[in-house]
């Protein structure tokens, strides 16, 4: 269907009064059997899925709404609990955090058991678990509203919040090119992150474009965390002919490069530039502070809280990101004899 269908296309279908169609909805016990399976048919048959709002406001479900995530860095889940929880605290809703694990194979029945004790009335999803299959099929089989906060998959299927991840790290690969770096490493995020993949894809664009070769050992696996970032940057500066500049696809991975550069004795920026992702405020605690990619994470979250809310037809919402110039990122360093 072109137009998402209203309790008044159903009531049409069914051949019933609107307030029938909302006793329906509602539970009420004194609507006949067949009523109800013919309300419930013309639901069906014009995929009719009531909004959170109409639902809360109907009294009809419980008034709640639950994030599901699975992100081991604690400054990007802040901001994305904050940004879900301004917004159901404006609302009168009630806010469930609930981590899980995609790479356990019963995270679907985990989501199927939340919903079924909690009786959430909607979900918003935080990657990774935005592009998890298993919780993915498992939200569809129950029929529940669910929004997904930056998606790498299957965009068109359901209401989403992103940013252009692939033209971020492109610009900040692009900065230090225009600085005058050549040799440039970069540490990717976690694997089950679909935003590693398009960050990796901006760096390789932006060096393209700049006729500079990618070198496939300037590239480090990572996992979003302070240790896996030292890893990288002990990796990538013992290398004979080490980087002038790190990218890191996040700040805490930036963060890991920044201690160990310290830890060798490095002058920073003057003989390491290390830029990372998101805008923490990791970013700015850190010393040097971080030149890093301003992700609007609290925004995403509070944007997608809003989507669920709403209901109505599906929808796309790609929200801008800011290159922030601070002071770890310096021209190359030019030895001096």
């Amino acid at each position: 269907m072109s137009e998402r269908a209203n309790i008044r296309d159903v009531a049409a279908r069914a051949g019933v009064a609107v307030k029938t169609v909302s006793r329906v909805l509602n539970g009420h016990p004194y609507v006949s059997a067949p009523m109800r399976e013919k309300v419930e048919r013309a639901m069906h048959d014009l995929e009719y899925h009531p909004s959170v709002a109409a639902r809360i406001l109907s009294g009809s479900k419980s008034n709640q709404i639950a994030l599901i995530y699975d992100n081991h860095s604690p400054y990007y889940m802040f901001q994305i609990q904050s940004g879900c929880w301004d917004c159901c605290k404006a609302l009168g809703i009630r806010l469930i955090a609930q981590p899980v694990d995609v790479a356990d194979p019963d995270v679907g029945e985990q989501v199927r058991g939340l919903v079924s004790e909690t009786h959430v009335d909607g979900i918003v999803l935080s990657s990774p678990v935005t592009d998890c299959a298993a919780v993915l099929r498992a939200l569809d089989a129950l029929d529940i509203p669910f929004v997904r906060i930056s998606p790498g998959t299957n965009h068109a299927l359901t209401s989403s919040v992103f940013m252009d991840d692939a033209q971020a790290a492109d610009d900040m690969t692009t900065h230090l090119i225009n600085l005058g770096h050549r040799r440039i490493g970069f540490i990717k995020g976690h694997p089950s992150h679909m935003a590693s993949d398009d960050r990796l894809f901006g760096y390789r664009r932006a060096l393209d474009r700049a006729g500079i070769a990618f070198e496939p050992h300037l590239v480090m696996a990572g996992a979003f965390d302070l240790e896996s970032g030292m890893a990288a940057g002990n990796r990538l500066l013992d290398l004979d002919d080490p980087p002038s500049a790190i990218f890191a696809a996040n700040d805490e991975m930036a963060a890991g490069v920044l201690a160990v550069a310290h830890g060798r004795g490095l002058t920073l920026p003057d003989q390491l530039s290390v830029a990372g992702f998101d805008d923490t405020t990791l970013a700015r605690t850190v010393w040097p502070a971080l030149t890093t990619i301003h992700q609007p994470m609290a925004e995403l979250a509070r944007t997608a809280t809003e989507i669920l809310i709403q209901g109505g037809d599906i929808a796309h919402r790609r929200l801008p990101h800011v290159l922030i110039e601070r002071a770890s990122v310096a021209p190359p360093y030019r030895m001096t004899r």
